[in-house]
């Protein structure tokens, strides 16, 4: 009879301690999701904000074009005008005080910050 007795404690205990181990492995899998929700959550947010900033570059971007464009347009006037002084120098006679046109100017590509689209899609970061 006692070795009945031990027996049932024995399956008593590895009852309960399996019963233990259900609840962590059960514990540790709500974790698990509660934890890929969260991070999923921060992935939309970084997403939402890589959007945002590359749309502000985009825009950046496409001003900068535009203010390139004015630079050369404003450069072939600027040499224009001082072809016209260089004429009036010539036929009148008299000395007329003619700028020089800025080296970056001549060159609006090379101006300090140059254009390198950063390409990326929304989509990379995704698994």
């Amino acid at each position: 009879m006692m070795i009945d007795e031990r027996k049932k404690r024995r399956m008593l205990s590895n009852r309960e301690s399996a019963r233990r181990s259900r609840m962590r492995k059960q514990q540790q899998l709500e974790n698990l999701v509660n934890q890929t929700s969260q991070l999923q959550k921060q992935n939309a947010e970084i997403m939402h904000q890589i959007n945002a900033i590359t749309q502000l570059y985009l825009k950046h971007e496409s001003e900068n074009n535009v203010l390139r464009a004015q630079i050369m347009e404003l450069t072939d006037t600027l040499r224009s005008l001082n072809s016209i002084l260089e004429l009036a120098e010539e036929v009148s006679g008299l000395a007329v005080d003619i700028p020089e046109i800025p080296g970056n100017l001549l060159e609006p590509w090379q101006l300090p910050c140059p254009s390198q689209p950063i390409m990326a899609a929304s989509d990379v970061f995704q698994f």
